[in-house]
Order: structure tokens, then sequence, then C-alpha cells
């Protein structure tokens, strides 16, 4: 399954260092996962601070 990044995203990065498939970037305001690229692993899911990354 993919993950999604919601609305509380802060831009803090901490999901971006922890995907080992490389699937999130910087978007407009918030970051985003590539849902192409997604492992579905869940590691940017723990690392997220605020709780924004949900399983979609």
């Amino acid at each position: 399954m993919a993950f999604v990044i919601k609305g509380g995203c802060v831009c803090c990065g901490s999901c971006a260092g922890t995907c080992p498939a490389g699937a999130i970037s910087e978007g407009d305001g918030i970051y985003v996962i590539d849902q192409d690229t997604c492992l579905g692993c869940g590691a940017c899911a723990g690392a997220c601070p605020t709780g924004a990354i949900e399983e979609e």
C-alpha cells in the first residue's frame, strides 16, 4: 500500500530522509510522495513528527 502526506505537514524533511526509495520530495508548501515509487514500507510515517503521513 502507498502512503500520502496530509495537511499537517510542516515541511521539516524528516520523511524524505528516511524513504529508502527516494519517493518523497518537497512540493508546494508540503512534501509529496510519488505513488509510483513508494514501496509502502511506512518508514516515512514513523519519522513524521506531526503524524501527517497516512496509509492510503
